[in-house]
């Protein structure tokens, strides 16, 4: 079920990582990656992020560089809600959903998370919204500018997509 993405912003991938504040609450992270740059779009942070939410952080990306023609999703509440349905059939996205209990056919985000997890969530005491959104923000641009991926050629997931673009767009100038 894994789609192979040949260009940036043509297949995203999406899921939820839950963690804690030092005083017992809960918070959750929306995750969202480019499947062929593996950049890190976004990471949405708060106690809840119901489907109209997920909406919203969607048409913020859409805003900045378009919608893929895809996204991978589990069949989380969130994701199989109404709203989003209905949002993503107006906007054309196909939402591919993988089968329950089979968290591999998400490998781009599941990867994602288990870095994401070990690198800052595990790292960090967080003690209130603003602080947790500070920092995993700084992670966030650390992740995309400063951390080369060996499925990348040991590039940065933006000095990958900056790459790709300048070749893309040299081939199309010849």
């Amino acid at each position: 079920m894994t789609v192979t993405a040949t260009a940036s912003n043509q297949s995203w991938s999406m899921d939820f990582v839950s963690d804690g504040f030092v005083d017992g609450r809960r918070m959750r992270c929306l995750n969202i990656v480019d499947d062929f740059t593996k950049q890190c779009l976004a990471i949405e942070v708060d106690t809840s992020l119901p489907g109209r939410r997920v909406v919203s952080v969607l048409e913020r990306l859409a805003e900045g560089r378009g919608l893929p023609k895809s996204v991978t999703v589990d069949n989380g509440p969130e994701f199989v809600s109404k709203v989003l349905d209905e949002w993503a059939y107006r906007k054309q996205l196909q939402l591919r959903f993988i089968q329950p209990g089979k968290p591999q056919q998400n490998a781009y985000i599941e990867s994602f998370n288990g870095k994401f997890r070990d690198e800052c969530l595990n790292e960090h005491w967080f003690v209130s919204m603003r602080h947790a959104r500070q920092v995993i923000e700084t992670w966030r641009q650390e992740y995309n500018d400063e951390r080369p991926h060996s499925s990348l050629g040991y590039l940065t997931p933006n000095r990958f997509a900056d790459n790709f673009l300048t070749a893309d767009s040299m081939s199309l100038s010849d």
